[in-house]
């Protein structure tokens, strides 16, 4: 599904306002937007497509962590895996066509590196994958499973949310599967329909005992994948794949944790929240500098990280719905699957956010 946003604005007395969080029509958060253009050559008009509507903005680069390099978002995943595989000789990473470095590249060259018997591949059988994964993490290894695309995530759904969630607190804590991370590619690229577009985070933030995270850029994936695959809880890491390869920032070569269940202030504003998570993040920074410069609104933008469980400290401080001067809004796809060419008009682009800003300050 699309990302989307919600929005929430405080009263006078309070010193923050509106809140967006990224969700989707039924399922869906952070995403992206594909523009279509006709292109004249030679008097022939064709379509050109354009990846994504949001413009990536690279964050500072991390001093603190040692030496960086030029990294992709999917370069920083592997570096993550490679990272896990060198530090815990427990470790092991399967899914489909992971021996051979994945359909986005996020696995290559490590089961050379590391021998066939800790990356390799699976069936074509996600309940089977996710499975295998709580037994693993069950029997005290750390268990990497990927699975393909987010969007085939749903056979394995029983397994996930009736089985890992509940592992530990039906055992009264004498088992757990905790080591246990389930990585997916997410969201929308501009052409991958209804089976390779969704955001199914929302089904899973509704499940206690899991983590549900999901980065902006590489140096968050990076940092975040690391923590889940420590945290000792069954974790869902899904990566913004359009972002696999057109996010690059400088990050740290060494391992390093960012915490989950903290949202990042991204910016400080004094009349409107904006919460999002993933791509969706990188869009509301042009929803926020456009009602800056055309509305004189000050926005604050939380970018959430962690959906479940979700850091309410810092989205509802000082307890800002008892302040709130109109509605909080939620700006996301249409209550439809996926679509194909219309996928310009179904994701919550800047100016769906916009609109929903000026219908705020008007309420």
């Amino acid at each position: 599904m699309a990302a989307a946003a919600r929005f929430l604005i405080r009263g006078a007395n309070s010193k923050l306002p509106i809140a967006v969080v990224g969700s989707g029509a039924h399922c869906s958060f952070g995403s992206t937007f594909l523009k279509l253009s006709l292109n004249c050559n030679s008097g022939i008009k064709t379509q050109r497509r354009h990846a994504a509507h949001f413009t990536f903005q690279p964050d500072p680069v991390p001093t603190q962590f040692g030496p960086t390099q030029k990294m992709n978002l999917f370069q920083s995943v592997t570096s993550a895996l490679d990272n896990t595989l060198a530090n815990d000789p427990t470790a092991v990473i399967f899914g489909e066509d992971v021996a051979f470095g994945g359909v986005f590249r996020c696995t290559v060259g490590l089961r050379d590196k590391y021998g066939k018997d800790r990356v390799f591949n699976t069936p074509l059988c996600e309940q089977g994958i996710v499975g295998f994964g709580i037994g693993v993490a069950v029997a005290g290894a750390t268990a990497i499973a990927e699975i393909q695309f987010a969007d085939y995530i749903f056979p394995a759904f029983d397994q996930i949310v009736n089985e890992a969630a509940k592992y530990r607190y039906r055992s009264g804590d004498l088992f757990d599967c905790g080591n246990l991370t389930i990585r997916a590619p997410w969201g929308c690229v501009g052409h991958g329909s209804l089976y390779h577009s969704q955001s199914p985070e929302a089904f899973f933030a509704h499940a206690p005992g899991l983590k549900v995270v999901i980065p902006r850029g590489p140096v968050q994936a990076k940092g975040l994948l690391l923590s889940c695959i420590a945290d000792k809880n069954p974790c869902i890491f899904f990566e913004p794949k359009i972002m696999y390869r057109a996010a690059v920032e400088q990050v740290p070569v060494e391992s390093y944790t960012i915490p989950l269940s903290q949202a990042e202030v991204l910016q400080e504003g004094s009349d409107v929240t904006l919460v999002a998570w993933g791509t969706q993040v990188h869009v509301l920074r042009e929803v926020a500098n456009l009602a800056q410069e055309k509305l004189g609104v000050s926005c604050e933008l939380i970018d959430l990280q962690t959906i479940l469980p979700w850091d309410v400290e810092t989205v509802c401080k000082e307890e800002c719905f008892l302040n709130l001067e109109a509605p909080i809004t939620r700006v996301c796809g249409y209550d439809t699957p996926f679509p194909h060419i219309f996928e310009p008009f179904y994701i919550p682009d800047k100016w769906k956010c916009f609109e929903a800003i000026k219908k705020m300050i008007n309420y």
